[in-house]
């Protein structure tokens, strides 16, 4: 199995499986638990391989969703990533540009109220955003 966020040392990569049409958000080997379990928070489902004692970890996007639903879940997920300080890169063919920018609006008007602006505990501290390669 190919690891994308392994092979090109990014935290997360989000790109659409070849010969699929099912879009993948792969971590790297030994991905802290906060990461997957922000990937779960914004709408991906966990994949595990072996079920028992996992050793390779991926996320995908709801097939249940149209393509373009899934595309935009895929998109929305990406400034959430970086304002946590992860380093995320997102293939062209998933990237949806409005998307995007409709969810870092969504993120400027929740960081204007006051109870949102503290991090909960635990959570990584945010950091400089990383570049984004739509």
């Amino acid at each position: 199995m190919a690891n994308l966020a392994d092979e090109y040392g990014t935290d997360v990569e989000i790109y659409i499986k070849a010969l699929t049409t099912t879009i993948h958000a792969d971590t790297p080997t030994g991905a802290p638990a906060q990461l997957h379990d922000l990937l779960e928070h914004l709408g991906l489902e966990r994949h595990e391989y072996p079920a028992d004692t996992p050793i390779y970890i991926w996320h995908t996007v709801p097939e249940h969703l149209d393509a373009g639903e899934q595309k935009r879940l895929a998109t929305r997920a990406i400034p959430v990533l970086l304002l946590a300080g992860y380093e995320v890169n997102c293939t062209p063919d998933v990237f949806d540009e409005s998307a995007y920018r409709q969810a870092v609006q969504d993120l400027r008007t929740r960081a204007g109220r006051p109870a949102v602006r503290q991090a909960p505990i635990g959570s990584p501290s945010p950091a400089a955003p990383a570049r984004r390669t739509p």
